[in-house]
């Protein structure tokens, strides 16, 4: 325990000098808020492992009403059997969320009147970082419709159909007690006609009152297939607005992207003024909507893309291995992982060769008429949304550099009024006056005049 006191106290005085003595940076930052997808009032969240041919999906549930009304109907590319279902941990999915988020960052300026010494700056360190059942088929020879597996999933009841015409298929939902919206038809023909499966789950209200959970968890689903895609389309049925969209994709590889859809970084490392601080949320949100408005609304963002070993700044830890298992990574420690087609899948894990790609896609079904395709690559360098506030040295600068400095801030800040004005589209004006009762003004000519004669 002595020990530990002693490194934790090491470590405070590493901080502190590395922070306040004069550096060749100059700044010592640290991270101050994020914007995680409670900015949003339904924005959905998927979390996505793969390698090779082999997928774990888990879907994190954000049902709003009475759970018996709860219907979820996913096209899968294969049959799925119970053994390939489990529910899920909701806090993995808040953990990927907040490791991921866009945040926000501050410097402060160094007296710029102190000798500089040259300094290699440190390095952030690394953190450590089911039962086969035999198919049970039902047909409906006037429906169409196939019961290809049936089971039972913690809380969930769940069916997997295969179908030879949309019209009978959203029949036998109706007919089977599963609340689907209207207009489902037209959205599940284009899945039939590429055969695929049905993955149709709802809640068994006995067991979940047995859970002791409030709100419905996640569904984890793993499959093997070629098809590295996520159907969105149902999706869009009832959708009076825009839809959002975060998707974690976990990859021993690299930065996942999409091939269907160009994938855009999100505006990022743009110094803004300091009253954002107590309006990051609001920041966020009109900066995002902007920049999809400029791109026509029909992309995907990138948000994040880093190695999961490793963060800088840091808005959560990085998840550790066991969080990464209930996350669905299944790789081992052979790098990159063995994809033998024939090897039985059965996901487990005991390393942390994990690369995080956060994508984050406003959708409606003008402008996303297909489903997301994705593609791993083998890009592996690091991305986040970054937004800086700058704070200026507030003491006393009597020399040549320092008025030179203080001379320097007017220009500065106006910079960062247009930065923002341009992100979000908000009126200049109203940023100069909010920058101005932070005390962000520009120095009057007279101030500098004075403090060039040493008054």
């Amino acid at each position: 325990m002595k020990h530990l006191r002693f490194l934790i106290s090491l470590l405070l005085i590493f901080a502190v000098v590395f922070c306040f003595a004069p550096t060749a940076w100059a700044f010592c930052g640290f991270y101050v808020a994020k914007a995680d997808t409670k900015l949003y009032n339904k924005a959905s969240q998927v979390a996505i492992a793969h390698s090779g041919d082999r997928t774990v999906l888990t879907m994190a549930n954000d049902y709003q009403g009475d759970v018996k009304d709860f219907a979820i109907v996913v096209p899968v590319p294969t049959v799925i059997q119970k053994e390939q279902v489990r529910v899920g941990n909701p806090k993995i999915i808040e953990r990927l969320d907040a490791f991921s988020a866009p945040r926000l960052v501050e410097y402060y300026d160094s007296d710029p009147c102190e000798p500089v010494y040259d300094r290699v700056m440190p390095q952030a360190a690394p953190v450590p970082s089911a039962e086969s059942q035999g198919q049970r088929r039902n047909s409906n020879e006037n429906l169409g419709v196939t019961v290809e597996a049936r089971f039972n999933v913690g809380e969930y009841d769940i069916v997997i159909l295969s179908a030879k015409e949309s019209g009978g298929l959203e029949t036998w939902l109706i007919r089977n007690g599963y609340k689907i919206p209207r207009g489902a038809k037209q959205l599940l023909k284009p899945y039939i006609r590429q055969q695929m499966k049905f993955f149709v789950a709802k809640v068994n209200l006995e067991k979940f009152d047995q859970t002791g959970y409030q709100n419905l968890r996640p569904l984890q689903i793993s499959y093997q297939s070629p098809k590295f895609m996520l159907p969105i389309r149902l999706g869009m049925i009832n959708a009076a607005t825009d839809q959002d969209l975060i998707v974690y994709i976990l990859s021993p590889k690299g930065q996942a992207e999409l091939t269907n859809y160009r994938t855009v970084k999100v505006p990022s490392d743009a110094n803004i003024p300091l009253f954002i601080k107590n309006e990051f949320g609001e920041f966020y949100k009109s900066m995002f909507q902007t920049a999809y408005t400029k791109e026509d609304r029909k992309v995907g963002f990138l948000e994040y893309a880093w190695d999961m070993g490793s963060c800088d700044p840091c808005s959560a830890e990085p998840l550790n291995s066991e969080e990464l298992k209930e996350a669905g990574v299944f790789w081992l420690n052979d790098f990159p992982p063995n994809i033998n087609q024939s090897a039985p899948f059965r996901p487990s894990i005991v390393s942390n060769n994990v690369f995080i790609t956060r994508l984050h896609v406003r959708y409606t079904r003008d402008k996303f008429p297909e489903d997301l395709i994705f593609q791993e690559t083998s890009h592996r360098e690091n991305f986040q949304g970054r937004y800086i506030l700058q704070h200026p040295f507030t003491g006393e600068a009597k020399c040549q550099a320092g008025r030179e400095y203080k001379r320097s801030l007017g220009k500065r800040f106006e910079q960062e009024a247009q930065t923002l004005a341009k992100l979000t589209n908000w009126n200049i004006q109203d940023i100069r006056k909010k920058m101005n009762l932070n005390g962000q003004v520009s120095i009057s000519w007279w101030r500098v005049l004075l403090s060039w004669i040493g008054l």
